[in-house]
């Protein structure tokens, strides 16, 4: 738990100490009110103790009321690269494509208008997410197509960015912050945290697909914050 305790400070005092006002970091520079961050003691408990009395003495007890995390980079990463599952997958369908044009060809679909809708991920995305899988491989079988779709909603497809995720979220619940995943992903997105048996570690998942808006449209942040019955003032959002 102590090294959870550690790295949650880690992380929050970058988040923190980078939204300070100009006088306390004006303080901090020159090390009058915060004994010099050259005398931290070396020992992870009393580094811990020393950065949460001056939090405390600029914020208070808490300082922020929810924390917003992406899904994809920041909670979960994909096990293996796109392009080999693609690859391997297809070779029973036909698919010769090497990973290196697959990945080529993916990243230029990706990065095409989508024309049929202003969102890529609309419902469960499976016509995105079809042209995607046939413009990578040059493959369009169906059954190849499902295939690799139901493939990404288990935790085979997917770990944890961190396998401490779960002591450092209990930290910051325990602490009375709520918790959000906030993400650009279609509707499998919580029977994929289902799978990783990480969804109940957060008070809300919200789904670009599900709200009908996608990051950085703020539509999608301020739905999440209405959930959480927070204020954007006193939230924050990580992401990788």
């Amino acid at each position: 738990m102590e090294a959870a305790r550690a790295k949650l400070t880690r992380v929050l005092s970058r988040i923190f100490i980078n939204n300070v006002n100009d006088k306390a970091q004006r303080a901090m520079r020159s090390g009058s009110s915060f004994d010099g961050l050259a005398k931290y003691s070396t020992s992870a408990a009393a580094v811990v103790k020393d950065y949460e009395d001056y939090r405390k003495s600029l914020y208070g007890d808490i300082t922020h009321k929810a924390l917003l995390v992406d899904a994809v980079g920041t909670l979960v990463a994909p096990s293996q690269p796109m392009a080999q599952i693609y690859r391997q997958m297809g070779e029973k369908y036909g698919v010769e494509y090497s990973e290196d044009e697959i990945l080529r060809r993916y990243r230029w679909a990706y990065g095409q208008p989508w024309g049929r809708s202003r969102l890529r991920y609309v419902n469960d995305g499976r016509p995105f997410w079809q042209y995607i899988v046939s413009s990578s491989t040059g493959c369009s079988d169906t059954q190849y197509f499902e295939e690799l779709y139901n493939y990404y909603t288990t935790e085979k497809a997917w770990h944890l960015c961190d396998p401490d995720a779960e002591k450092v979220f209990e930290a910051i619940k325990k602490a009375g912050v709520k918790l959000a995943v906030v993400s650009n992903f279609d509707t499998r997105l919580r029977p994929l945290l289902r799978a990783l048996n990480c969804d109940h570690w957060f008070d809300v998942v919200a789904v670009s697909a599900e709200v009908a808006a996608e990051k950085p449209n703020p539509n999608n942040i301020s739905k999440s914050l209405r959930a959480v019955e927070s204020k954007t003032r006193r939230c924050c959002a990580c992401r990788g």
